[in-house]
């Protein structure tokens, strides 16, 4: 109890227990792929994919009366969510996504595992072979080197000629790696001077 500026007693409000600040769930990002009167599909960022949360969400959601039936996808990371086709549903959805830390974000997907697994794979070869070469070969140059040359070969012996892979394809397969190689990739720099 504590006295006001009357100078009578009151109940002074407290803060949130630390305990209900725990239990608040985390944000999920999320983008809407698709929203059409009575269905919302959602797309789920790579790091909340996980089969048990994907689960809690659906059940969570299906429990929701202005919600009518919820699939998932883990795989996809895909939400759909069927319901009333009016605007109150959907409001309704909405404010239930909003209660569960849903947040809509742009959540481009960047590198997929595989594509990562790939490029990592890419850029140990190559430091590999320049370490192997002392620094004299590096295959983000000798890659694009290798289709130029090969886009001159072709259009000087076979001429424009359309029907097979054409030469200003492979120059612009040339030019395209080059710029995606020397993009943002950056390899470690060593220590040691010589």
């Amino acid at each position: 109890m504590w006295k006001n500026s009357n100078g009578s007693l009151t109940d002074m409000p407290r803060p949130m227990s630390e305990k209900i600040i725990k239990t608040r769930p985390k944000p999920i990002l999320t983008k809407i792929v698709s929203n059409t009167p009575g269905r919302l599909r959602l797309r789920v960022a790579h790091s909340h994919r996980q089969k048990e949360e994907m689960q809690r969400l659906a059940k969570t959601l299906e429990a929701n009366p202005s919600i009518n039936n919820v699939r998932t996808n883990i795989h996809q990371g895909s939400i759909t969510i069927q319901h009333n086709a009016d605007d109150e549903s959907f409001q309704n959805v909405l404010a239930a996504l909003y209660d569960l830390g849903i947040i809509f974000a742009d959540i481009t997907p960047g590198k997929t595992e595989a594509a990562a697994g790939v490029s990592n794979s890419i850029v140990d070869l190559n430091q590999r072979v320049h370490d192997v070469t002392n620094g004299l070969i590096d295959l983000r140059i000798i890659m694009p080197i290798g289709l130029a040359s090969l886009s001159i070969r072709q259009l000087l012996t076979k001429g424009l000629q359309l029907e097979t892979i054409p030469w200003y394809v492979l120059a612009w397969y040339a030019f395209d790696s080059f710029i995606k190689l020397h993009g943002n990739t950056s390899q470690p720099k060593s220590t040691s001077e010589e």
